[in-house]
């Protein structure tokens, strides 16, 4: 019987001494920081992940995250400097560096994430209140986004919260303002064209005008060669014929003569009231073109006036 209660009070006792190591260790994760309460009073930091110790049944840990922490911010409406309102969305990204401060003014992940939406909005407003919508859209937006890192980061060092980043998802004008700006933009994109088009048409015309100019002198220097060259031509074809004429009178007279005939007797219904004896006809009896032209002088004779013997 002393042997059963013996035996019973020394597995009360590994069991009892069981449940006290077990609540003397914790684990701290790769992912995570633990802080050690005690009492509600937290006492010291534990950074390193593995394995590590704590009084039993007096003391708590709160494990803190230690990764970079989204914050999605609703997307807010925005005043810039220029007075135009504007839907911003934009989130950032933060990591918890105090732990101790953390816990003591925050608490929790929830907590801060209130907290720095508070201060994000503020931040917004501020740096993007002084910027204006060209400068928020286009122009400036990675500085103002660095400004608004750099706010933030100051304000929440006191809770032992490091902002790494902050970024602009959307920046841009209310539904109702859309439509008018859109088509404020049109109309100016479509007079841009219409003033590019007028330049076109008037280079166009310029260059059509020049070419114009360079045709007609082209075309008159041409004119004016090709009559000289003309002129050239008849002044050599009249030496040619004079050079000829005075080389043998009867073949240049034959030669004319045959020059009228072709244009004067055409293929066409061509009649010529001439009498057979003119010298017109000479070479169709006489091919050395004299006996017509001896008639005619014989004729043109005066009476009693004896005709030239014959040769």
């Amino acid at each position: 019987m002393r042997l059963n209660v013996i035996g019973g009070v020394f597995v009360v006792l590994i069991v009892a001494a069981l449940i006290v190591g077990y609540s003397s260790i914790f684990t701290v994760y790769q992912t995570q920081q633990a802080l050690v309460v005690r009492l509600g009073e937290p006492v010291r930091v534990v950074p390193e992940p593995g394995l590590h110790f704590k009084l039993p049944f007096v003391d708590s840990i709160v494990a803190i995250d230690k990764r970079i922490l989204d914050l999605e911010n609703p997307a807010q409406e925005v005043i810039a400097s220029d007075q135009k309102r504007l839907v911003v969305d934009a989130f950032a990204r933060y990591r918890i560096t105090n732990p101790l401060r953390f816990y003591q003014t925050l608490g929790t992940i929830s907590g801060a994430n209130s907290q720095l939406i508070i201060l994000l909005n503020s931040a917004l407003r501020r740096v993007l209140g002084e910027a204006t919508f060209t400068d928020v859209v286009r122009d400036k937006r990675d500085e103002l986004m660095e400004r608004i890192q750099q706010q933030i980061d100051r304000e929440t060092d006191v809770y032992g919260i490091n902002v790494v980043d902050v970024r602009i998802r959307r920046a841009d004008l209310p539904d109702q303002n859309s439509q008018a700006v859109y088509q404020r933009m049109q109309t100016e994109r479509q007079r841009e064209a219409a003033e590019f088009r007028a330049q076109g048409n008037e280079r166009a015309q310029e260059i059509r005008s020049k070419a114009d100019r360079e045709v007609t002198v082209m075309i008159a220097e041409a004119t004016s060669k090709s009559e000289q060259i003309r002129g050239e031509g008849d002044a050599t074809r009249n030496k040619i014929f004079a050079d000829a004429f005075n080389k043998d009178p009867d073949f240049f007279a034959f030669y004319r003569s045959m020059q009228a005939y072709e244009a004067g007797l055409k293929s066409s219904d061509t009649r010529l009231l001439l009498k057979p004896d003119t010298s017109f006809f000479r070479y169709f009896n006489d091919p050395s073109g004299r006996g017509n032209e001896e008639k005619s002088k014989a004729q043109d004779r005066p009476p009693g006036v004896g005709a030239a013997p014959a040769r």
